[in-house]
């Protein structure tokens, strides 16, 4: 198992400790086929923590710039985006002078043929699903009227709804039988 930097840390301290308190008395140490004396060892386990200190301090120091770079970078990516479309539209899209800001132009995007069926096929179901229609499919929506005749009570004509196919009367006339005329003689 390989510990983190403060359990390394924390155990480096106390083997110095340990050297420092028990191994005063041993002049040379040979560890991995070199030698050591104590003051070496304390020395090189010292260093190992020393760097770690540097690493934390490090490692504060790039957060506390990192956090300064977002906030920067908050306020000056909506410059010059505003910069980049103020150029765009004062001197055109396809104008080398946007090479010399760095900017590129636009890019349109363009679909394939397939794309473009899937993309008539969503609209055409979301449309049905949502029942809207056109102008023109609206127009030949009408309604009928409502004849004056003998004294019926007058009922309201429900409007026939929507739907895909054409209505039966596409010009709106209205259709109701003549009313009956005596003829005197």
């Amino acid at each position: 198992m390989n510990p983190n930097r403060p359990v390394t840390q924390a155990r480096d301290g106390q083997v110095i400790v340990g050297i420092k308190k028990d191994l005063q008395n041993v002049s040379s140490l040979p560890i991995g086929g070199t030698t050591f004396t104590m003051a070496t060892i304390e020395t090189l386990i010292q260093s190992r923590i020393d760097a770690a200190n540097a690493v934390d301090v490090a490692r504060a120091n790039w957060l506390q710039a990192t956090a300064k770079y977002e906030a920067l970078n908050a306020q000056v990516t909506p410059v010059v985006r505003g910069l980049r479309n103020y150029v765009i539209n004062a001197f055109g899209e396809n104008s080398p002078v946007l090479a010399d800001f760095g900017f590129t132009p636009p890019k349109k995007a363009v679909l394939t043929p397939e794309q473009n069926v899937a993309k008539a096929l969503k609209a055409a179901a979301t449309r049905k699903a949502r029942g809207t229609m056109g102008k023109k499919e609206k127009l030949k929506i009408k309604g009928t009227v409502a004849t004056a005749g003998p004294a019926t009570p007058a009922s309201p004509v429900p409007s026939p709804a929507p739907t895909a196919t054409p209505p039966t009367n596409p010009v709106g006339v209205v259709t109701a039988a003549p009313p009956s005329v005596t003829q005197q003689k």
